[in-house]
């Protein structure tokens, strides 16, 4: 899938990078473009891409502090010039437009589903968004940005892959090494998705393409993508179990957003050397997929390339019933009636000079 990136947000400009960075890494040329947009001008500057800063008039390149409907407002008076930025980018080539943000912050949280909006206004390709979960360390105001930029998102976005924070990022990982690890490891999911059927290496028996891809975000609603690897027999019959355990690590154990296996729709990508590939463990893993996802639309297909391992991507579609968003949007939920609460009984001290009580000492 040739695809534009949008980073919104700091977040959404490191993940960009990130995919950027391995897409060229890796000589895929599925990435077309990636622009990195932000209300703090210190978050763009030390990208390799593109950028664009917006809501200099109102944050004067200081960014918007976690304030999320601050962060929508810029984006609705400003996003002329993000599509101005895009319009040399965003050619006949593009198959998709992702929007990419960290749905914790302000600017990425508020802004991204603006964009979305926009995008999807005025160009025909699907407009995907790639959003992150904030970790539940996080704060409350995090889980409160994320819940409500997430529901707006799902609502405005052709489908929403989704990653969540916790999935991934060790115990003994320091904030800034997690999140630098977590970004590589998303890089390498995304851009193995993106880059299936645009840089084969051999001819597979039956190559995915972007039609598959597509058609298993489906009308929307929620995504996750999974990866796991193994090393691979120079036999391919020898690989049969092995692409069978590798299938179900990257759900059990590679998936985005974890125990998300109630899907409405899947694909199953085999990656490797094209006469390593089993035809007949393909057809298994993809049986066994339709069983753990309660699923029948479920696709399978090769991705040639040039490796001495065997790899399993998996997309789902249709996740938004799972326990895990449900869990999120739960705790997304009570963090902000926390919020509303402690803005309630927030005491005004301009206030105690209107307290009738004092009255009697004058």
């Amino acid at each position: 899938m040739k695809a534009v990136l949008v980073g919104v947000g700091q977040a959404g400009g490191k993940v960009t990078t990130a995919l950027a960075e391995f897409d060229a890494e890796m000589g895929f040329s599925a990435v077309r473009g990636a622009l990195a947009v932000n209300t703090a001008s210190t978050d763009l500057d030390p990208l390799p891409i593109d950028t664009c800063l917006i809501g200099q008039s109102r944050v004067n390149g200081h960014g918007v502090g976690g304030d999320n409907e601050l962060g929508a407002t810029v984006m609705d008076e400003d996003v002329v010039e993000v599509l101005d930025a895009l319009s040399g980018r965003i050619t006949a080539e593009a198959e998709a437009i992702i929007v990419v943000a960290g749905l914790g912050g302000g600017t990425g949280s508020g802004g991204s589903p603006v964009l979305v909006r926009e995008l999807s206004r005025v160009y025909d390709v699907p407009v995907y968004a790639l959003g992150v979960l904030p970790a539940r360390n996080e704060g409350a105001l995090y889980q409160v940005n994320a819940g409500r930029s997430l529901k707006t998102l799902i609502r405005e976005a052709d489908a929403t892959l989704l990653l969540d924070n916790d999935a991934w990022r060790a115990a003994d990982d320091s904030v800034e090494g997690g999140y630098e690890s977590l970004n590589r490891k998303l890089a390498k999911r995304i851009g193995l998705l993106l880059a299936a059927g645009e840089a084969t290496e051999g001819v597979g028996e039956s190559v995915v393409d972007t039609s598959e891809v597509i058609n298993t975000l489906g009308a929307g609603g929620i995504a996750a993508v999974g990866y796991a690897s193994a090393l691979a027999s120079e036999d391919p019959a020898e690989n049969i179990t092995a692409l069978l355990s590798t299938t179900r690590k990257a759900v059990t154990t590679g998936l985005s957003v974890p125990e998300a296996t109630n899907a409405d729709r899947a694909l199953l990508i085999a990656t490797g050397d094209i006469d390593r590939i089993p035809r007949k463990g393909v057809e298994k893993s993809r049986r066994w997929l339709e069983d753990e996802t309660g699923s029948m639309e479920v696709r399978g297909g090769d991705f040639p390339l040039q490796s001495d391992r065997l790899a399993a991507i998996v997309l789902l579609g249709g996740i938004q019933r799972s326990g895990r968003v449900e869990t999120f949007l739960e705790r997304a939920r009570q963090a902000a009636a926390e919020t509303e609460t402690e803005d309630r009984d927030r005491s005004d001290p301009a206030a105690a000079f209107d307290n009738e009580d004092l009255d009697g000492l004058l």
